[in-house]
């Protein structure tokens, strides 16, 4: 009868099948399926960049960089089109210097259509398709030194960088499609975090990553003709030099471009007040409308859920059509919690904006206000403001049209609660608006110039201020 095997024996038959099963993992790097760079030492000192560009021409798949600190004096390209299918991956512990000019790693593709699949052409879904770079520090070490620059990529995927002490972290230029940022570090840069340089660029995801002490802004879109790009879970925080140009956390400028359809959501954003004309937020759409067109069209802009504080303005609108704001909170606005000029269909919804008694010093400097000036058709409902000081009004319409400011919650702020200064067919209803600090001397609403408004159904804790003949004012609860 066959002896039964023993608890020893299976043990033993349970290693060596998995040994077996294991065997790939312990090949040597000249039969592993990644391509190590033949020749880079990883010492920090020798330029390994010809040996890299040699992995990535020859590796028609997969480059990995060991351990080890990779000294390059020129980028690395990435030909999609020649190279095929390519990822660059160093598992969190590869560190690469860039001693010369120009970006770390460049990654050139064919595609100029859109994202449609009819658009792609065969060849790029062959051999251009999702790019990856993965698990990479990028150091500059070069006044002109950059991270990553893309152009006609398709797909890309840029996962656990951190890219610091370079010009621009990563830098899209030309145009590209469908491409994945997730976390990341964009940490320390002298120019732009994240920088959309006039490019033609549809559809973006911008996932919880870290972007913050790059001077020259965090995620930043200037010119060109960006759609859906979506930013959301990240932390965003002192992208501004107080010495340079004014710039913002998340910064989308239109002003020589056309770019639309953006979403910022559950991020928190914050800093630096010190900064001239910082904001964390700035969507700025073209100063006129275009030649064939009488209206404003660039915005449709979402921003939700977040946390926003210490900048000079919080949230900026200039020329934007179609803005949307709900859900946030956000204090210590220094000129304004939020500025809109020029803009139309702006609709505020539920927002917090009460102060921070954390940050008693900054909010003594701050004024929280929320100010639309030259806006249009706008709708502000269930706003909760509390504080404005330093400031005419909490909440200040100058020179608007078509206006309804409902349902809001305004509380001891200095000067008046609401202004209207040459505002017109606007209205303010269902509002709370008191001051009840001891000595308050506060106005409630104030009202001058403009015409056919409606001040109705409102409590008003504090005496109102209403030129004659700009508003109809009825059924509103006095306090005491």
């Amino acid at each position: 009868m066959p002896r039964r095997p023993t608890a020893t024996t299976l043990v033993a038959a349970a290693v060596a099948i998995g040994l077996a099963a294991c065997a790939g993992c312990f090949q040597s790097p000249t039969s592993a399926p990644d391509v190590w760079p033949s020749g880079a030492r990883g010492d920090g000192v020798a330029d390994d960049g010809p040996a890299i560009q040699a992995a990535i021409d020859a590796a028609g798949g997969n480059v990995h960089l060991p351990r080890g600190v990779y000294r390059i004096t020129a980028p690395l390209v990435i030909d999609l089109e020649r190279a095929g299918p390519t990822s660059i991956s160093g598992h969190g512990t590869a560190r690469i210097v860039m001693a010369g000019a120009g970006p770390a790693i460049r990654l050139v593709g064919s595609h100029r259509g859109s994202a449609a699949p009819r658009a792609v052409a065969e060849a790029v879904w062959l051999r251009e398709r999702m790019p990856c770079i993965d698990g990479l520090e990028i150091v500059g070490d070069h006044p002109e030194a950059s991270g990553i620059q893309a152009d006609g990529t398709m797909q890309m995927t840029l996962s656990r960088l951190l890219v610091r002490r370079c010009l621009h972290g990563i830098h899209f230029v030309g145009s590209s499609r469908n491409v994945v940022i997730s976390d990341s570090h964009i940490y320390d840069n002298r120019g732009v975090g994240i920088h959309l340089d006039g490019v033609n660029l549809h559809q973006m995801n911008v996932v919880g990553c870290h972007v913050s002490f790059n001077r020259g802004g965090g995620v930043v879109c200037r010119g060109g003709e960006v759609r859906n790009l979506q930013v959301s879970g990240c932390a965003i925080e002192t992208n501004h030099d107080p010495a340079g140009p004014p710039t913002a956390n998340v910064l989308v400028d239109s002003t020589d471009g056309a770019n639309a359809e953006v979403a910022i959501t559950g991020c928190t954003i914050q800093h630096t007040r010190s900064a001239p004309g910082s904001a964390n937020i700035r969507i700025a759409g073209p100063s006129r409308p275009v030649a064939d067109v009488a209206e404003l069209r660039d915005g449709h802009v979402t921003i939700s859920g977040n946390v926003l504080s210490d900048t000079q303005v919080n949230v900026h609108l200039v020329h934007v059509r179609g803005a949307t704001l709900t859900g946030n909170t956000m204090w210590s606005g220094v000129e304004a919690n939020l500025l809109a000029e020029h803009s139309t269909a702006v609709i505020v919804g539920p927002n917090n904006l009460d102060r921070n008694p954390r940050y008693a010093r900054e909010e003594a400097e701050a004024t929280d206000a929320v100010i639309l000036r030259d806006c249009t058709d706008c709708t502000l409902s269930g706003l909760h403001l509390r504080g404005g000081g330093r400031t005419e009004a909490g909440i200040r319409l100058e020179r608007c049209d078509r206006i309804n400011l409902t349902g809001g919650t305004i509380l001891d702020c200095d000067g008046a609660a609401i202004l209207l200064r040459d505002v017109t067919r606007s209205q303010v209803s269902g509002c709370v608006v008191r001051d009840d600090r001891p000595n308050a001397a506060s106005l409630s609403v104030r009202v001058t110039g403009g015409g056919e408004n409606a001040i109705i159904g409102n409590v008003l804790g504090r005496p109102h201020n209403i030129d004659p003949g700009t508003a109809v004012v009825e059924r509103n609860t006095p306090g005491r």
